[in-house]
């Protein structure tokens, strides 16, 4: 074997130029106004999207470098992956996730080496604020849970796809925020019930986006903090924890699952939904990255291994426990254990 290349250490270099490109094409709504095959020329991406010459040309080369747009004649046009998740008004719209961290994030993680060296968040404060979800700033949490429902939506899809609940017919979606997971397992799951538990003002925003789904009749919710209460609204026999351990400490979510076992029916299903890292802690890198992301974001909050979630769920009293795996942006598989019968 010869010497290796630097060129895959400079693909991580320039990683931000990737990012900032496409949030700034999410910014100006280049692949909603080219929704169902519209083609747009650069002449033309000058005069709609207010660009000059030399940067309309950039963008539309870089997007279509990025498999966001295709060559079609003279011009430029959605992807098939563009067309399906970046338009906006489409049921799986994923430009809120881009937009927040854009907005959000992106600038505090450039500080991370002082997150690194003191181990505390850099979006908020925890002198002046419980956590992250603790703010009264409209436009925050707007963005927030758009970027949520955004990530959530088609991740509760693969999981309705991929997770067998058998007979069970209600379940309490903990820490459920825009109640996309709820939305998708009633989706495909006729006759199926689910409670979306949360804060207060989350509750309201899960509300709407269920009754917008048409849902109302079948997914309620309810106002409570489960990091500060006893114990979960019980009588079900699905608890679904989907992207919510990520947020905090090993007592903290030891606790959560010791919770979900009281609350759960006999012969009763946990489902932890997260991006799981592997056994050995070398990747995959969406869930190690993730991870880093819960240092910026949180006080203590880190991604899991299945195997630590396997040995907490034990813990608690859960059998049966195994692993599903799918792909989604928020989740790589799921972590599912029974409750022992009456």
């Amino acid at each position: 074997m010869g010497m290796p290349t630097p060129t895959p250490l400079m693909g991580l270099v320039t990683g931000f130029w990737s990012f900032k490109t496409f949030a700034a094409a999410v910014e100006l709504e280049l692949f909603t106004k080219l929704a169902g095959g519209r083609t747009i020329t650069v002449a033309a991406a000058e005069h709609e999207l207010g660009l000059p010459d030399r940067p309309a040309d950039l963008l539309l080369t870089a997007c279509a470098s990025l498999g966001l747009l295709e060559r079609h004649g003279d011009g430029y046009r959605n992807t098939d992956l563009a067309e399906e998740f970046l338009v906006k008004g489409k049921p799986y719209y994923f430009g809120g996730q881009v937009t927040y961290c854009d907005q959000r994030t992106y600038l505090p993680w450039h500080r991370v080496g002082e997150a690194l060296r003191s181990d505390r968040p850099l979006t908020w404060d925890p002198a002046t604020q419980e956590s992250m979800f603790d703010t009264a700033d409209p436009q925050m949490l707007e963005s927030f849970w758009g970027a949520m429902y955004s990530t959530s939506i088609f991740t509760a899809k693969s999981l309705a796809e991929h997770v067998d609940l058998g007979g069970s017919k209600r379940m309490l979606d903990v820490g459920g925020g825009s109640g996309a997971y709820a939305i998708e397992l009633c989706r495909a799951r006729p006759g199926f019930q689910a409670t979306v538990f949360d804060l207060p003002h989350v509750c309201e925003i899960a509300a709407g986006n269920v009754a917008e789904a048409g849902l109302s009749d079948r997914i309620t919710t309810t106002a409570g903090d489960f990091l500060t209460g006893d114990s979960l609204p019980g009588g079900y026999d699905v608890v679904l924890f989907s992207m919510i351990l990520h947020d905090w400490d090993q007592p903290t979510n030891q606790k959560l699952l010791n919770q979900a076992y009281e609350a759960l029916l006999p012969g009763g299903r946990v489902v932890i939904s997260e991006l799981l890292l592997d056994a050995d802690r070398t990747g995959p890198a969406p869930a190690a990255l993730m991870g880093m992301n819960m240092l910026i974001e949180t006080e203590g909050g880190r991604n899991y291994s299945d195997a630590e979630y396997t040995a907490w769920l034990a813990a608690a009293g859960f059998t049966g426990i195994h692993t599903v795996r799918f792909d989604a942006p928020g989740a790589n598989g799921a972590v599912i254990g029974v409750k022992k019968a009456a």
